[in-house]
C-alpha cells in the first residue's frame, strides 16, 4: 500500500507542456527580465484584477521588497500574526522593523481585526494580513480600520492564489500584496519564484528598481535598499502554462475539502471554517487535542501528516518578542493544528483511505473523553 503523501505538485502537473514554452527559451538566449516575464507578469495582474505584478525571486523576497517599497524603515513597527510559519516576520526584520504581534481569529485562524484595531496606539507603519492555509482573512475590515488610521495594508497570498470574496480575488483588498510561486503553492514554479502586486503606480515603480539593485536605468542607483531579486524566464514560462488551470485546480482542493468537512463534521476535531470560493485549500488542517497521537495512528495507516506550524513566531528561539496583546487562541493553535493530505491529483480512492484513517482514530477510543 502505498504511502498517501502530504503534497504533490507531480500530480497536478501531469499532463501540461512544458518541452515547448522551455524550448523556446532555450532558443532565444533571453534568461532574466524578458518577454516570458512580461506576459507572465501581465496575465498574472489580469487574474488577480491589478494593475501592476512585479516578478521576483522568491516568496520571501516578496514581502521584503514591499516592506521596503512602502518606505518600512529601521524601527518601525509592522502589525502581523504569530501562526504563519515566521515568513512575514523574516521580511519584517529583514528591514530592520520590529513585528507587533495580534491575536488570531480562532475559527479562521487569521488575522482578529479588533485586536489589530487595539494596537493602532503604537502607530504602526503597515500590518501585513495573512491569508492562511488559503483562507482569506477578514481582509475587508482590516483594510477599513487600516484605511482610517493612515496603515498600509500587505496582502500575503501566498497560499492564496485564486481564493475570492465579492468577486474580488486575494491580492486585490490591500495597498499591496505579496504572491510565492514554491512548487507546492496552489501555482507553482518548477523552483522558487514570487510576485508583488499593486495598483499603486509610485509603488510599483519603486519595487521594480528595488529588485534589480534600485537602478533607475542601467548601472544608475537611484534609491538605496536594492537587490538583485528576479524571476527567470524559464520559471515564468512554467507559471504561464499553469496559470489556466488554477482555477480548475483550487476548485479539486475545495472538493477534497468538501468530502473530509462532510465526514469529520460529528468528529472531536476543529475543521476549516470554510469550503467557499474565499477558501482555496492550500492546506487542510484541522485541530486536535492529541496531535502527536493522531499523526502517530495515520503514520500508521501510510498517511502523511505535518504540523503548519508549531511555533509560535513570538517564541522562537532566535528572535523571542514580548507581545503586547495576550496572543491565547494563537498557541493554542500552534498546540493543536496537523494538516491532512489535499491537493490536485488526490485520487477519490486515496481520500477515503485519509478519512478511513481520521475516523478509524475516533471510534477506537483513542481520543480524549
Amino acid at each position: 500500500m502505498e504511502n498517501i503523501v502530504l503534497f504533490s505538485a507531480v500530480k497536478a502537473n501531469a499532463g501540461l507542456d512544458f518541452l515547448t514554452p522551455l524550448t523556446a527559451v532555450l532558443d532565444s538566449h533571453w534568461y532574466v527580465l524578458g518577454n516570458e516575464v512580461t506576459l507572465f507578469e501581465q496575465a498574472f495582474a489580469d487574474y488577480v484584477g491589478i494593475k501592476h505584478c512585479i516578478s521576483v525571486a522568491n516568496g520571501s523576497d516578496a514581502l521584503e521588497l514591499a516592506l521596503k517599497g512602502l518606505g518600512v524603515e529601521s524601527g518601525d513597527r509592522v502589525v502581523a500574526v504569530a501562526n504563519a510559519g515566521f515568513y512575514g516576520s523574516t521580511a519584517i526584520h529583514a528591514v530592520g522593523a520590529q513585528p507587533l504581534y495580534v491575536d488570531i481569529d480562532p475559527s479562521s485562524l487569521t488575522i482578529c481585526p479588533k485586536a489589530f484595531a487595539a494596537v493602532l496606539d503604537s502607530k504602526p507603519a503597515a500590518v501585513i494580513v495573512t491569508h492562511l492555509y488559503g483562507q482569506l482573512a477578514n481582509v475587508e475590515e482590516v483594510v477599513r480600520i487600516a484605511s482610517a488610521a493612515g496603515v498600509a495594508v500587505l496582502e500575503d497570498c501566498a497560499q492564496s492564489h485564486g481564493a475570492r470574496r465579492n468577486g474580488k480575488r486575494a491580492g486585490s483588498f490591500g495597498t499591496v500584496a505579496c504572491f510565492s510561486f514554491y512548487p507546492t503553492k496552489n501555482l507553482g514554479a518548477l523552483g522558487d519564484g514570487g510576485a508583488v502586486v499593486t495598483d499603486d503606480d509610485a509603488l510599483a515603480t519603486r519595487i521594480r528598481q528595488l529588485r534589480q539593485y534600485g537602478w533607475s536605468q542601467k548601472y544608475h542607483v537611484s534609491i538605496p535598499g536594492g537587490r538583485n531579486s528576479r524571476l527567470d524566464e524559464m520559471q515564468a514560462a512554467i507559471l504561464r502554462v499553469k496559470l489556466p488551470h488554477l482555477d480548475t485546480w483550487n476548485e479539486q482542493r475545495r472538493s477534497i475539502a468538501k468530502r473530509y468537512n462532510a465526514a469529520f463534521a460529528a468528529l472531536d476535531m476543529q475543521l476549516p471554517c470554510s469550503t467557499g470560493e474565499d477558501y482555496v485549500a492550500h492546506l487542510y488542517v484541522v485541530r486536535v487535542k492529541t496531535r502527536t497521537e493522531f499523526a502517530a495512528a495515520l503514520k500508521e495507516k501510510m498517511v502523511t501528516t505535518d504540523i503548519h506550524y508549531p511555533v509560535a513566531d513570538h517564541k522562537q528561539p532566535a528572535y523571542a518578542v514580548v507581545s503586547p496583546q495576550a496572543l491565547n487562541a494563537t498557541e493554542q493553535a500552534c498546540e493543536t493544528v496537523i494538516s491532512l493530505p489535499c491537493y490536485p491529483g488526490l485520487t477519490g480512492e486515496e481520500v477515503e483511505r485519509v478519512i478511513e484513517a481520521v475516523t478509524a482514530y475516533f471510534s477506537e477510543g483513542k481520543q480524549p473523553c
